[in-house]
């Protein structure tokens, strides 16, 4: 069981109401950063379907977003109805024929005149084209999303430049100055961006460090902080961190009393504790405060598809300064964005293989319960956050879609690749007992999803 983590400070037993405004400001917050995450999704998800069905011929009666009783809808010169409902739980495409929204089987009411406009008069080509649609557009999304993050951001110019210091504590001091270019970091040459995790594990554990920068052409000295201070970067959702309710660009002062001042410093008393309490006096705004929280084992992938369980808390560190950046052109984005993709794919199914062999902690499955709170936690840490971590889901999203499941887009494709050999459709008893199964397999995955969030890794 994951340990529940909890502030220092101490609780007012007696039941005042006025304590139960945050948490109910909280849990809104959560819910409504879950169901914008979700509509975005789903309605890119559904719109793939619809418009790659409309291009093959196939008629669209109604696009929902939602399910249950209608909010809003109005009807298109084509004559498909687009609607808003009440559960904003996922939503469907409703194509002409259908006897219901997962386009299993007829509603005996089109002529044979107007077959081919259906899902199922549709060439086989034109139905696998429309179902594998939707996973593609969430695929098509989590790109243009990682895309759009990656030129926001830019990448460090090389070689290393000085931005500006870091909103930190008045003790971290430099005598950098913009515009300083980095040659070396206690005589460890510093030539390119990707060298900073080598340069921090060899650094020398000192409050300050020699940086040999060019300035107006000259090679100088000056003094600077420890490279990578305990800064926190960003806090994992669900994690240690987040339910201590420590925030990004808080600085880590102490733990348990003992002044830190680097983050491999922070590291190796995490690791030592194995899991039993820490208490981090924190720097945020100019303020110190103090929280105490349990670090947790965690399953993190390493190269060559395998996971290794350490303690962590959630946080990542960050250097003590923002560099210089430039401009990412558009294809070379996309490319990136792409890598990202594969690679949240790739990470995603390793785990998946290592949950169902036992050998990672079923912990590492979320379901609607805890997806709302990453949501949550995601949009408070700002706006380009949140919507990474809708790119995330959207390709979470568009793989298990994939999956061979009944019911699911892969479950149809599934279908369709036996049609195909076997030179005829499945009967339809046989398509209502595997979709039965499927359904009973994913209502099944749900309710342990949920459980799992709330009473087994809460």
């Amino acid at each position: 069981m994951c340990a529940r983590v909890r502030p220092s400070a101490s609780w007012d037993n007696a039941l005042d109401l006025m304590q139960f405004v945050p948490m109910f400001g909280n849990f809104a917050y959560m819910i409504i950063a879950f169901v914008v995450a979700l509509s975005v999704i789903v309605a890119i998800h559904e719109y793939g379907h619809y418009i790659v069905g409309r291009w093959c011929g196939i008629h669209a009666d109604v696009f929902s977003l939602g399910f249950g009783p209608v909010i809003y809808s109005r009807t298109d010169k084509r004559g498909t109805q687009w609607q808003v409902a009440a559960l904003p739980l996922g939503g469907y495409v409703k194509f002409l024929g259908d006897a219901n929204a997962a386009s299993v089987g007829s509603d005996g009411t089109v002529s044979a005149v107007d077959a081919r406009r259906t899902m199922l008069g549709a060439p086989l080509w034109a139905r696998v084209a429309t179902v594998a649609a939707g996973p593609i557009f969430n695929f098509i999304l989590a790109i243009a999303i990682f895309a759009g993050s990656i030129m926001h951001q830019g990448r460090a110019v090389t070689p290393v430049t000085f931005g500006e210091l870091r909103e930190l504590p008045p003790s971290y001091t430099t005598d950098l100055q913009p515009g300083d270019v980095f040659v070396a970091v206690e005589g460890m040459l510093w030539d390119n961006p990707d060298r900073e995790g080598n340069l921090i594990d060899a650094l020398p554990l000192e409050e300050r460090l020699d940086y040999q920068v060019l300035r107006d052409g000259q090679e100088i000295t000056v003094a600077g902080p420890y490279l990578m201070p305990t800064a926190v970067a960003s806090v994992s959702p669900r994690s240690a961190a987040d339910d201590a309710d420590i925030k990004v660009n808080d600085v880590i002062m102490a733990v348990d009393g003992q002044p830190i001042f680097a983050f491999p410093q922070l590291q190796e008393l995490v690791l030592a504790a194995q899991g039993a309490p820490l208490e981090l006096t924190l720097w945020r705004d100019g303020e110190e405060l103090t929280v105490t929280l349990e670090p947790r084992a965690t399953d993190e992938p390493r190269p060559g598809g395998t996971f290794e369980t350490v303690y962590r808390i959630g946080i990542t560190g960050q250097l003590f300064f923002a560099a210089q950046t430039e401009a990412i052109g558009p294809m070379e984005a996309i490319q990136l964005g792409a890598e990202g993709l594969w690679n949240t794919v790739t990470t995603s199914l390793s785990a998946l293989k290592h949950i169902l062999f036992g050998q990672i902690s079923t912990c590492n499955l979320s379901g609607p319960v805890g997806i709302a709170e990453t949501s949550g936690s995601m949009a408070e840490q700002g706006a380009q956050s949140f919507i990474w971590f809708i790119g995330a889901l959207s390709a979470a999203v568009g793989l298990i879609n994939l999956f061979p499941i009944p019911v699911l887009d892969g479950g149809h494709l599934m279908f369709y690749v036996y049609e195909a050999v076997a030179r005829r459709k499945p009967s339809d008893r046989a398509v209502q007992v595997f979709m039965f199964v499927g359904l009973a397999l994913i209502l099944s995955l749900m309710s342990f999803t949920i459980l799992n969030d709330t009473v087994l890794c809460p």
